[in-house]
Formats: C-alpha cells, sequence, structure tokens
C-alpha cells in the first residue's frame, strides 16, 4: 500500500477535522487558490516530515493541488493524529505515520521519505534533511525547507561542515513564523497539553521555564497570564535581562528546581533539567518538555531514580523516588504541546504553512541559482503573508506617501 497508518476507517473522521482547519485558515486557502489554478509543482515530488495534524492536513492538500505528488511522515513519535493519517491517505497521499510510533518505526517512516526520491523536502527538525545526505540521495533535490529552530541548528552544523547538498531555506525564521508559530502558538498549546495531561489548577502555582527564546517566551506569558508565578533559567544574558524587565524571576537551574511546581524545556539544547535537578524537586513536581526533541530532560536518569513508576492517566506518569518524592514526567519528556494535546491552533499555523507552501515554490522558481546553505526566507514573501493574514482578518493598516518614503531615504535633514 501507498500509505502505513492506523487505521483507513477513520479517515471520515478526519475529513472533518481538516474542513474545520481549513475554516480557520484563510490565507492558506488564498495561497492555495492561486496555486491550484497555475500548478506550479506538476511532475514534482513532495517529501515532508512534519507533525501530522489537521493544519499540516491543509498545507498537504493545498501542494496536492498545486499538482505536486506528496509523501508525509510524522515529525515525533507522539505527534500524528491518526483520523488526519486516514483522511489524507484516503485522497492519495503517501502518508507513514502512527501515533503512537516507536523509535524504530519513526526512522523507518522516515526512509520512506527518502526513498520516495523527491526534488523538494520539507523537514520539522531536521531528521529527514539528514537521513537524505546520510543515503547519498541528494543528487535530485532541488531544495528544501525547515521549520523549527532546532532543526536550523543542525542544517547550519552541515553547512559549516560542508556537508550541505541543497539549499535550505529557513521557514523557521520569518517573522510570520517565529514571532507568531514560537511565541503565541507554543504558548498556548503547551499550556494546553499540560492542562490536558494534568487538570492541574495554574493560578498560583510556581512554573520554571528553561529558555527565553520565542518559545519560552510565549510559555512564559501564557502562564503569567493564568496567575502562575514564573520562573526562568537563562545561559544568555540578554535574554535573562529581557525576562527580568518582562517582571520574570531569573535564576539557575539548581535554585528553580527546588521552587518549581511545574517545568517547562524549550531550550532546544541537551541536559536542561539532569538527575541533579531531580533531586532537589519537590514531592509532585511537573516536569515537561516543549522542546523539539525529548533530551531536555534526562528521563533515562529520572527512570533509573525511581524505586517504581506507574501510568496515572494518558500522558501522565508518577515516578516514585527512593526517599518517596513523587515526580510526574508528560508524554515521556517529548514535545508536550504535540504529545499531549494538539499543537499550534490553526490561525497560527494558517501563517506558517503560507510559508512552508511559497518558500517550497521559491526553491522551485530558483531551481540551481541558490546557493547550498540554510537561506533566509525572501522578505518580499514574508512580507505578501502578513498582508494576506491582514486581509483575512479585515485589518487594514496606513501606507506610506510618497513625501514620507523620501523622507526615510535621505539623510540631509534632522532636526
Amino acid at each position: 500500500m501507498p500509505y502505513k497508518i492506523k487505521d483507513i476507517g477513520l479517515a471520515e473522521q478526519g475529513e472533518r477535522q481538516l474542513g474545520w482547519a481549513e475554516m480557520h485558515m484563510p490565507a492558506l486557502m488564498e495561497v492555495r487558490q492561486e496555486l491550484s489554478r497555475t500548478k506550479p509543482f506538476s511532475g514534482h515530488r513532495i517529501s515532508a516530515v512534519l507533525h501530522v495534524t489537521k493544519e499540516t492536513g491543509v498545507l498537504m492538500r493545498t501542494l496536492k493541488a498545486a499538482g505536486a505528488e506528496v509523501a508525509l511522515a510524522a515529525g515525533n513519535p507522539l505527534s500524528t493524529q491518526n483520523d488526519i493519517a486516514a483522511a489524507l491517505a484516503n485522497e492519495g497521499i503517501h502518508v507513514y505515520a502512527i501515533s503512537p510510533e516507536s523509535v524504530g518505526e519513526y526512522n523507518e517512516h522516515i526512509q520512506k521519505m527518502v526513498d520516495f526520491n523527491p526534488d523538494i523536502v520539507l523537514d520539522d527538525g531536521g531528521d529527514l534533511h539528514s537521513a537524505i545526505h546520510s543515503s547519498g540521495k541528494t543528487l535530485g533535490i532541488i531544495g528544501g525547507t525547515e521549520e523549527t529552530t532546532s532543526g536550523i541548528h543542525r542544517e547550519k552544523a552541515m553547512e559549516k561542515d560542508g556537508a550541505l547538498r541543497y539549499p535550505i531555506v529557513a521557514v523557521n525564521n520569518a517573522f510570520t513564523k517565529y514571532l507568531f508559530d514560537n511565541r503565541y502558538g507554543t504558548g498556548q498549546s503547551t499550556l494546553d497539553g499540560i492542562v490536558r495531561a494534568t487538570n492541574i489548577f495554574i493560578p498560583g502555582k510556581i512554573v520554571v521555564v528553561a529558555g527565553y527564546g520565542w518559545v519560552g517566551r510565549g510559555v512564559a506569558m501564557r502562564f503569567k497570564g493564568m496567575g502562575a508565578r514564573v520562573i526562568v533559567t537563562e545561559v544568555d544574558p540578554f535574554k535573562a535581562l529581557e525576562a527580568s524587565m518582562d517582571g520574570m524571576d531569573v535564576m539557575p537551574m539548581e535554585y528553580a528546581a527546588k521552587a518549581g511546581d511545574i517545568f517547562v524545556t524549550a531550550t532546544g539544547d541537551i541536559d536542561v533539567i539532569t538527575q541533579k535537578h531531580i533531586e532537589l524537586m519537590k514531592d509532585g513536581a511537573i516536569v515537561s518538555n516543549t522542546g523539539h526533541f525529548d533530551v531536555e530532560v534526562d528521563v533515562k536518569a529520572l527512570r533509573e531514580m525511581a524505586a517504581n513508576s506507574r501510568k496515572v492517566r494518558q500522558n501522565l506518569e508518577e515516578y516514585t523516588l527512593k526517599n518517596g518524592r513523587r515526580i510526574y514526567l508528560l508524554a515521556e519528556g517529548r514535545i508536550v504541546n504535540l504529545g499531549a494535546a494538539e499543537g499550534h491552533p490553526s490561525e497560527v499555523m494558517d501563517l506558517s504553512f503560507c510559508n512552508q507552501a511559497l518558500s517550497a515554490l521559491y526553491v522551485l522558481e530558483n531551481k540551481g541559482s541558490l546557493d547550498k546553505k540554510v537561506i533566509k526566507i525572501p522578505d518580499e514573501i514574508d512580507e505578501r503573508i502578513a498582508r494576506i493574514k491582514l486581509r483575512a482578518l479585515g485589518v487594514s493598516i496606513d501606507a506610506l506617501s510618497d513625501k514620507q518614503k523620501k523622507y526615510l531615504s535621505q539623510w540631509a535633514y534632522g532636526t
């Protein structure tokens, strides 16, 4: 079969979900309308490793309407919505995604994306780009895109090592992506995932947010807005200063570990919460991660420290340490907003996936002329997406007059 999913019988339910998402993604629907007329991707094959959500489904439908043959695998072993996978498979998209997946199945499905022999590659985290380069099947690839900060770090390392064999557009670095998706999307969906997994009362809780990049800011903002007391841990002095001026308490993790009721890692790095931190946590502490990979919390150490463990409810595991204290881990330490919830709301992914679609088009239209590097998304694409979204929201803005433009372009006049 040209797909591997949990149950094709879930397709009708998935169709309803996709319809709901499309209603809330008007900018991408406008892009689809244009691309379905011109069909620029006709004759091209696109492999994508993205979280298989209803929002991703709208993007896959858009690329298919634009003429592409599309294959899709999950960007995380826990992030697939099985009804969406069924609906897309039912529409002729090659979907290899099941929730939950073992790590072996996850890697097997990524290999299917490699074997699809794409000429355009969309990725979320860098696993597909890495697998393609490891396989040596880069010759026919025009270029690709990258959705996340974590993925861009990996691909920048590939570029630095001289290993990158095709251009990758840094979708994550578009203003219309990181200012909205990373901040507002992750802020809301992380809070959503934690509440769904625990049903815990947020006001008055001490929430420790590790990292104050755009994701960490969004998480801290949402928890503070719900009445939590927020502590931020950072290694970057500028971000730490910003967090302090935003009204957050800032301290090292070894001190925050003693105080926190809820922990959220958002750094993209390893060993953010380690055994020495877990040993300091209070009884009942809740630990979660909203970074892309499950490396920020040392889950292996937690399991080795535990005298016993049990599953309390879906996506909530209780680890009882030898001294009797209980630590609660959400979504196996994987990305909590997708492992325990549904990821970002459709309205914010509307912007992100406009970036994906138009970046893929940019790669195609500039075939052979782009450097084999991680490249910035063109400003005109970014601005176009902002204007499409404003129009969809019914928001109007001012325009500069010719006199104002002239003033801003000169140097002679001052006070």
